[in-house]
C-alpha cells in the first residue's frame, strides 16, 4: 500500500511527537505508511517529489505566513521556504494535499490570496462550522452534519477565497475553514487531527507565543474538554481512504 508524506513544522518535540500520535489516529494510518519529516530538524530534499506519496499532508506550527521576512525565526523561514517549494508541483498536478491550520496559509498564499491578522483570527478553543452547498457535494464532506464543532487557535487567516478554489466550510469568526483547489488539493483552517487531549498538550506548550494570555490556561483547556468536538477526524479519515 502507498505512503503519505507528513511534513512538521513544530520546532517542539513534545508537540511534533503529539502531532505526529494524532495523525496516525484519526487517519487510521500504521506508522509504516507515514513518512515523518520533522522539517525543523532536516532539510526537504531538493529531489523529494511529493507525486510518490498517496498524499502530503502538513500540520500546523507556531509560525505565520503572513509576519515579514525579518521578524520570522529562521527555523520557521527556513521550514516555509521548503513548503511554498512544493506547492507549484502540487497544484499543477492536482497531488493530494491535506494542509492543516498552518497549511491553508500556505496553499492561499501559493494560489496568490491574501494571508493576515487583519481579519479572521480565532482564540484557541472549539467553534461551530458550517457546510457550504459545495462542500456537501464534496467527496471528503459530504458525509459530515450540515454543521459541526472543531478545535481552532490561529493569529492570521486567508482574507478572501483563493482565485480557483472551491468554498467547502465556514464558520462564524472565520469565513475560510476548509477550501479546495483543483480535485485533491485541500486544506483546513481547523485541526482535523486534534481532540481535546491533543489541545490541552498544545495549550501547554505555547502558552506564551501569543495565542492567548498564560493565566486564561486552565480556562481554555477545561473549554476544550467540554467540548464535542468529533466530526473533524472524519476527514482527516476519508482522505487517506480515499487516495491511499
Amino acid at each position: 500500500m502507498s505512503r503519505f508524506l507528513l511534513l512538521q513544522l513544530r520546532p517542539e518535540t513534545e508537540a511534533s511527537d503529539s502531532e505526529f500520535r494524532a495523525v496516525l489516529d484519526k487517519s487510521g494510518l500504521d506508522a509504516s505508511r507515514l513518512h515523518r519529516m520533522r522539517l525543523d530538524r532536516e532539510d526537504l530534499p531538493r529531489d523529494l517529489d511529493p507525486g510518490d506519496y498517496a498524499g502530503v499532508i502538513v500540520g500546523g506550527g507556531p509560525g505565520c505566513v503572513s509576519d515579514k521576512p525579518a521578524e520570522k525565526d529562521p527555523v520557521e523561514r527556513r521550514i516555509e521556504e521548503a513548503i511554498l517549494r512544493l506547492m507549484p508541483r502540487i497544484t499543477a498536478e492536482d497531488i493530494p494535499f491535506m494542509g492543516c491550520c498552518y497549511g491553508i496559509g500556505i496553499l492561499a498564499h501559493h494560489l496568490g490570496a491574501e494571508v493576515s491578522k487583519t481579519r479572521f483570527g480565532e482564540p484557541v478553543g472549539a467553534v461551530t462550522c458550517y457546510m457550504t452547498d459545495e462542500g456537501e457535494k464534496d467527496p471528503l464532506t459530504a458525509g459530515l452534519p450540515r454543521s459541526f464543532d472543531a478545535f481552532v487557535g490561529h493569529k492570521e487567516a486567508v482574507q478572501h477565497l483563493p482565485k480557483g478554489a472551491v468554498h467547502l466550510v465556514s464558520s462564524g469568526p472565520c469565513p475560510y475553514q476548509m477550501i479546495r483547489y483543483g480535485q485533491n488539493v485541500y486544506a483546513t483552517q481547523f485541526h482535523p487531527e486534534a481532540d481535546a487531549a491533543e489541545f490541552e498538550t498544545r495549550i501547554h506548550i505555547y502558552r506564551h507565543r501569543g495565542y492567548f494570555a498564560p493565566e486564561e490556561a486552565d480556562t481554555l483547556i477545561q473549554m476544550c474538554r467540554a467540548a464535542d468536538v468529533t466530526e473533524p477526524a472524519r476527514i482527516l479519515e476519508g482522505f487517506v481512504e480515499r487516495y491511499g
